[in-house]
Formats: structure tokens, sequence, C-alpha cells
């Protein structure tokens, strides 16, 4: 297994597309981070971070106030954002007022869909690539099960993903300490259980990190169920990347008048609406998404290992 795993590794870095995709991230994140410190150093007041958090501090007090129909969890969202005001006024624990390395790398977390994106054309066309060029029948009539076969498809479209995370993530982190330097906030705080707590900061950007990618692993697996269903690549990166970028946005338009959104896959992919509060459908839990989460995910495993099990060789 692990050498079919390594094989299917070395066929993807033989492809020169591979290294287009990382170097468009690395571009992407080189221009982010020129024109974050371009306009930087167009600021020429120094900002108090105490002013900064009063009029924070007073403006969730006052979406308190004037919007009593909220949902519960916005009201715990507001509540927690305040005491976390409170907490940094009465410590003495101040928000960064500047760009600082940590502060740049959650900002690059947003170029995490570009990397799905790439995720999603590896995932589309890793299956069905193998019957556009004929090369099909030379993997399937080697001795070694078909299951396994995917299998070793499908971990290197997963490790391709987490190697973009990764590059993603250490790439912002030294952009982040040349130009813009290591000082700055250590510690992030949150709202856990009614109380605030510090956490470590690296730790948190981890967590963001693995939030904001689940969606597109998500759709990544189908758009390897659909390659390896369909046998078409465009197929399966068209659908794939059409429901990435429009499948939330049609998700929330149900979800103001029907309660039976939260089953559909788009309502529970962004995992971060338990931390900001902006549950699509009220009621909805982490654990509740966690599990449709795990149902879709199951269902594209089972349609792609079943279909490629019992496909015929010379189909």
């Amino acid at each position: 297994m692990i050498g079919l795993i390594q094989n299917e590794w070395i066929k993807q870095f033989k492809r020169p597309g591979t290294y287009v995709m990382i170097g468009l991230l690395l571009i992407m994140v080189a221009a982010f981070a020129g024109f974050t410190k371009y306009e930087e150093s167009k600021q020429t007041e120094q900002q108090n971070w105490q002013q900064i958090v009063q009029s924070e501090l007073a403006m969730y007090e006052q979406q308190l106030k004037e919007q009593p129909n909220m949902t519960t969890d916005q009201k715990e969202y507001i509540e927690g954002q305040i005491a976390i005001h409170d907490y940094r006024l009465s410590e003495n624990v101040p928000v960064p007022t500047s760009e600082y390395m940590w502060s740049f790398v959650e900002g690059s977390s947003d170029f995490l869909s570009f990397a799905g994106l790439f995720m999603i054309i590896v995932a589309g066309g890793i299956v069905a690539s193998e019957y556009t060029w004929g090369t099909v029948k030379l993997l399937l009539i080697r001795p070694i099960s078909r299951p396994k076969i995917l299998f070793s498809k499908y971990a290197v479209v997963v490790l391709f993903g987490l190697f973009l995370m990764m590059v993603l993530f250490l790439y912002s982190v030294i952009i982040g300490a040349t130009l813009f330097g290591i000082s700055g906030e250590s510690t992030h705080l949150a709202y856990v259980n009614g109380q605030v707590v510090e956490q470590n900061m690296l730790v948190h950007l981890i967590k963001l990190y693995v939030l904001k990618s689940v969606d597109v692993f998500i759709l990544a697996t189908m758009a390897f169920m659909i390659s390896a269903v369909f046998r078409n690549s465009s197929l399966a990166i068209g659908i794939s990347l059409f429901l990435l970028f429009m499948g939330p946005n049609v998700t929330y338009l149900l979800a103001m008048r029907y309660d039976w959104t939260k089953y559909v896959l788009f309502a529970n992919t962004n995992l971060l609406q338990y931390e900001t509060g902006n549950v699509m459908v009220e009621g909805m839990t982490l654990g509740f998404s966690i599990a449709v989460l795990a149902v879709y995910y199951v269902v594209f495993q089972l349609l792609a290992f079943f279909v490629f099990s019992k496909r015929d060789v010379a189909a």
C-alpha cells in the first residue's frame, strides 16, 4: 500500500500543472503581503489600542440593546465579544494596532479556498485521467485489488491538500516574519464556557486553518467520487467548483425559509459559523454538522469504491 501511494505521489509531481498550482499559491500570498505592507506604510499615526477596544465594546453593547430578536447563537457570540473586550481593558491586554507575523498568517488563511480549488482539480482528474489516457488497464491488470488502487489515489489527494496547507502556512510565517516582524500578540483570547481564556496563538491558527479547510476536503472527496463514477475529469471539476462557490449562497437563501436545509451539505461545511454565532439554521450544533458531514463523506466513498470495483476493465 505504501508503495502504491508513493508511486501515485511521484506521478502527481511529474506533472507540470502541480508546480504551476504551487507557484500560483505562493505568488498570491506574496502579492497579498506586498499590498498589506504598502497599505501599512501609508498610515502616519499610531492608533491607541484602548480607544479601539472601547469603541468596539460600545458597538457590541449597542447591538445587544437594539436587536432583541437576534438568535441565541448570535447573542452568545456578542456576549463573548463583550467579555473579551472587558478582559482586555481590565487585564491590560493590548490588541495589535499594526500588522505582525501571526496576524498576517491569519489573514493568509483566506487563500485556503485557492488551495482547495487546486485540490479539487487534482481530485477530479486523478482517476478520470487514467481512462482518458488509456492507462487504466495497466493499473487494473496488476495483482493488486481495485480498492487498494483507488485508496492510494484518494490518499494522494488528501496528502496533496495537506501539503498545500502546510506550504501556505509556512510561507505565510516566513513572509510575515520578514516584512512585519514577530513582535505582537502571542496569545488568542477566546470565550469558552462562560469565561475568557488565553490560548496559544499557534494552536489557534492551526485550528483556524483546519476549520476553514473542511469544506474543500469534502468537495474534493465529491470530485474524486464523480471522477471515479463518471470517468470524466471536466464534469468532476466543473460540478465541484460550481458547488464550492455557489452552494453556500443557494443554501443560505433556502435556509431563510426551510428548516430542512440543515441537512444540506453546504449548511454544515462552514464550521466557523459556530465560532462567530452566525449559524445558518437555528438549532444546529457543531456535533450535528460533523455527523451530517460524516454521512455525506461515507456516501461519497461508498459510491466511488463500489462503482470502481465493479466496472469492467474494458469500459
